[in-house]
């Protein structure tokens, strides 16, 4: 703490006693630093040299998402109404949740290959204990996603413990649970749900009462705004870079109109789906764990460096096998909300691009295919991607082989885009 409270202190006494020299130099400087000192001007002198770092963040699919809009918008004006917009963030859920495992993997530098399978395989547990052993579905649920869990760790002691590569080792496992699934799901290859049961409703609920997405949009900005105030005040009181409480404003008021636009949206249809409620509720909860906990703090070090985690005391096994097992376990629920889309559990479930579709997301949204960089809401924007992209092509009922063209050229240009991205920062010496 008193290494970075000294640092931060000399990086301001270099900025107020020497500003030229700061100006001119591609040192790192705390934005909040350059706010406090040039306000809008240090914002866009930071963004600046933010560009020319290569360190792009969310802008590229940020962006992405804008031109999906005005071209799909312009083709088909149906494409940003609100049935439209509210069945693209419910669909998206499954495959998002998904992905969310697979960022946690990613950070690693590592890949899940399984988790198509394991999904799929959770959905049949799931089906097979809740209608034909008659469990509670709840208790089917809590038990489907522990079996992902355990699945995701055993594949982690493979690649941890015994050294196995983690593509081989959850190649195998994509094999072995498809095969398990349809091996649970029986002759018949079909168990449908009760579209009314627990599962069911993940995907069908609405909270039609308007004061529900309201309040919710309400709750979230406030938060936000809570949060940021009272992390700078304690940062004002250490002595260490805040940011200005107009900067908090701005972006609280920023948070506002998206949260609040996005609740009218879905009051013009049906009300606020259950199934996004539970997706942010997640992404805030993993986004907190990743970058507020100790345990988020290593796997961002292993993803760094393995052998400068092992040396700093960092138990390399056990982070790479918990995080196998939360990636079996996002897989699990997510599975169940696609078997909740179609009210069954059949033996496609985990097959076609789901896999592909999973790993694009976390990739397209900013997570770095070489470890070490990412957030779990990568994977919200990069589904969000590939799903509007889905819609839209649907809307335009466009053939499903120009749709797996189109979205492979997204990854791609993804990939190419991180690829860049990591040589202008090794350039930069930031890398």
């Amino acid at each position: 703490m008193s290494i970075d409270k000294t640092s931060a202190e000399a990086s301001q006494s270099e900025v107020v006693e020497n500003p030229e020299a700061a100006a001119g130099s591609d040192v790192a400087v705390d934005p909040r630093l350059l706010v406090q000192e040039q306000g809008l001007a240090g914002y866009i002198g930071e963004f600046k040299r933010k560009i020319k770092a290569g360190e792009l963040g969310s802008l590229p699919v940020i962006l992405g998402l804008i031109v999906i809009c005005i071209v799909f918008q312009s083709l088909n004006s149906a494409f940003l109404s609100a049935e439209n917009l509210s069945n693209i963030t419910i669909t998206m859920v499954g495959t998002g949740m998904i992905s969310v495992g697979i960022v946690f993997v990613l950070l690693l530098g590592e890949i899940d290959l399984s988790v198509g399978s394991v999904s799929g395989a959770a959905s049949a547990i799931a089906a097979v204990l809740a209608v034909n052993q008659g469990w509670p579905e709840w208790l089917a649920v809590l038990f489907a996603i522990a079996a992902g869990a355990a699945i995701g760790a055993v594949h982690g002691f493979f690649f941890a413990i015994l050294g196995a590569p983690a593509f081989a080792v959850t190649l195998a496992g994509l094999l072995f649970w498809l095969g398990f699934m349809l091996q649970t799901l029986g002759e018949n290859g079909t168990i449908n749900l009760d579209s009314d049961g627990l599962i069911g409703k993940l995907t069908t609920y609405y909270f039609s009462d308007v004061a529900a997405a309201y309040g919710l949009a309400a709750f979230v900005t406030g938060v936000f705004f809570l949060t940021s105030f009272l992390g700078n005040r304690r940062r004002e009181a250490a002595g260490i870079p805040f940011r200005p409480l107009s900067d908090t404003l701005l972006r609280t008021g920023l948070l506002a109109v998206v949260a609040f636009a996005s609740a009218a949206m879905y009051n013009s249809y049906k009300g606020l789906p259950l199934a996004t409620v539970i997706f942010l509720a997640f992404l805030v909860a993993t986004d907190f764990l990743l970058r507020r906990t100790a345990y988020g703090r290593k796997v961002f070090a292993l993803g760094g460096s393995v052998e400068a985690s092992r040396r700093a005391g960092i138990s390399v096994p056990f982070v790479r096998i918990s995080v196998f097992a939360i990636s079996g376990g996002f897989a699990a629920i997510g599975g169940l909300f696609l078997a909740s889309k179609i009210a069954s559990a059949n033996q496609s479930a985990g097959t076609g691009d789901l896999l592909m579709n999973a790993i694009a997301a976390a990739v397209i949204g900013g997570t770095s295919l070489f470890g070490g960089r990412g957030r779990t809401w990568n994977a919200l924007l990069g589904v969000l991607v590939i799903v509007s992209i889905q819609y839209g092509l649907q809307l335009e009922s466009i053939a499903e082989p120009v749709k797996y063209m189109i979205t492979a050229g997204v990854l791609l240009t993804t990939v190419v885009i991180d690829s860049i991205t990591r040589k202008t920062q090794k350039t930069a010496g930031r890398a």
